[in-house]
């Protein structure tokens, strides 16, 4: 059996609300949706590295749809952002029994996340940060997924070697880059977001729950 879990967060053991969210943010900021999602994709590699707050994200948003980035609108959707990531995010059921059966099994726990800098505040919220005996978020630690930075910080912070680790994960290019790390990795398929995620190689489990037996 593994040693360690390396979990990530987003679309694994929470659902952020992130459509929702930004439908209320476009709709406060008068910008057009389609516009503002790509202009955020554009910046989710420097959001995530923390080399871009999330003010100054709204910032860049606002000029990419041709509006004014007045102190007080970014201000106002920075505020907001937070409070709709309070409000939507929710843990999957399965979140907290997965959790718990792996302490109970003596399984190290590390969170391991591509996020920006309200993440850390969001899972002590939730409750789960305290579950974890790691939580590793690349805007703290300048690394993202698939980077092996990240995934080697993780390992390092619970001591334990890349072979006696498991990554669960959504994404198939974040489980590639743990498995180029040395750790198994197995991908996360939530059937509210199915259609939309890559498929791969990699075990497929649709709960959490699944992933015990293969540890």
């Amino acid at each position: 059996m593994a040693r360690a879990c390396l979990i990530d967060v987003y679309d694994t053991i929470l659902d952020s609300g992130f459509h929702a969210r930004t439908r209320e943010l476009t709709a406060l900021a008068g910008a057009d949706a389609a516009g503002w999602y790509a202009e955020w994709n554009r910046q989710h590699t420097e959001r995530d590295l923390g080399l871009l707050s999330v003010e100054e994200s709204f910032a860049r948003l606002l000029r990419a749809s041709g509006i004014d980035p007045r102190p007080d609108l970014v201000a106002g959707l920075a505020e907001m952002d937070t409070e709709l990531l309070a409000a939507h995010a929710r843990l999957y059921d399965d979140t907290i029994p997965f959790l718990t059966e792996l302490r109970a099994r003596g399984i190290w726990i590390a969170l391991v996340s591509n996020c920006s800098e309200h993440t850390r505040q969001l899972l002590n919220d939730l409750g789960v940060a305290s579950l974890a005996d790691a939580v590793i978020l690349s805007c703290e630690v300048a690394a993202v997924k698939p980077s092996p930075e990240i995934y080697h910080r993780a390992l390092s912070d619970l001591d334990v070697a890349p072979a006696d680790a498991l990554m669960v994960d959504d994404q198939p290019s974040y489980c590639a880059g743990a498995r180029a790390a040395g750790v198994k990795a197995v991908q996360m398929v939530r059937p509210d977001v199915e259609e939309r995620l890559p498929r791969s190689d990699f075990p497929v489990v649709h709960s959490l729950m699944d992933v015990i037996p293969l540890l």
